[in-house]
């Protein structure tokens, strides 16, 4: 059976072989990628387009028509001075206070 320090040496060779198989065939799969970008008249921006910060183009008009297809939630609180409802979500509005089940609306 082969010692550690052979076996560390045996691990070494293997690794440097792997980084020269590597890249002769990196080289040769770039000249390949090349070849085929100019066959087909690719750019650089057509394979790799740039990310952009922010949301993605098709996300926008996505979440937009989403949001606007939801019905708004009924009422769940009404403030009898002022008629103003909430629905329960969001920020909890003023007039609430500490005790809002003096201000729930009672279900039908």
């Amino acid at each position: 059976m082969a010692t550690y320090k052979e076996l560390i040496a045996q691990k070494q060779a293997l690794e440097a072989q792997i980084e020269a198989a590597r890249a002769t065939e990196v080289a040769s799969v770039i000249e390949q990628i090349r070849g085929l970008m100019t066959q087909y008249g690719l750019t650089q921006e057509d394979v790799a387009p740039r990310r952009r910060r922010g949301r993605p183009a098709g996300a926008a008009s996505a979440s937009a028509s989403a949001s606007a297809e939801k019905e708004p939630l009924p009422p769940k609180y009404l403030d009898p001075k002022t008629g103003k409802t909430w629905s329960g979500r969001g920020r909890t509005p003023a007039w609430l206070g500490k005790n809002p089940k003096r201000f729930l609306i009672a279900a039908e």
